[in-house]
């Protein structure tokens, strides 16, 4: 016996219908798949998810913005290094330069130097802030090029850092001119 439909375009929408329901639910699942989550095992809404996948990509672009800045800064940082390299400078250099929660501190010194280095590190220290990364480079025969990067926990010592770093630097290099 056949069945007539008399009404075959109705069951064609609800075919669509629930393929495009399917097709939705596999979309928000891969979303949520790329969301890291927080250790609460109870469910979570679809609006709640579609939040949080929300804020979790806001919260990458302004990150990713934070760290544009900080490459920037750190290349002008390098910039300036290379620029009074350039003119022959053997003086202690220093730029310091604050991006959000951190501080980047570029230091040039002479290869005889490197208490300058140590005593740059012993002021950090002494501010109780977080060393995330010290590098150094030869880049001649009398030029050493340091860069620290630091996390400050208080706004307040980015600006004691810097006076007392470029108090220091300073004093060294006046003392080296007599």
């Amino acid at each position: 016996m056949e069945i007539n439909n008399p009404n075959p375009s109705k069951t064609d929408r609800k075919f669509i219908e629930r393929n495009r329901r399917i097709q939705m639910k596999a979309l928000y699942s891969k979303l949520n798949s790329l969301v890291p989550h927080h250790t609460s095992r109870e469910a979570i809404s679809l609006p709640d998810q579609l939040d949080e996948a929300t804020n979790y990509i806001k919260s990458l672009k302004a990150n990713l913005e934070r760290m544009k800045e900080m490459k920037d800064g750190l290349r002008g940082l390098v910039e300036r290094a290379n620029t009074s390299r350039s003119h022959g400078s053997k003086s202690p250099q220093i730029q310091i330069q604050e991006i959000g929660s951190s501080l980047a501190i570029a230091l040039n010194t002479g290869f005889n130097s490197q208490f300058i280095f140590n005593e740059t590190i012993r002021i950090v220290h002494e501010e109780r802030v977080e060393v995330v990364n010290a590098n150094f480079s030869v880049v001649d025969d009398d030029t050493v090029f340091h860069t620290i990067h630091l996390t400050i926990g208080e706004p307040s010592a980015a600006a004691r850092i810097s006076q007392r770093l470029n108090k220091f630097v300073h004093d060294v290099d006046a003392s080296n001119m007599y």
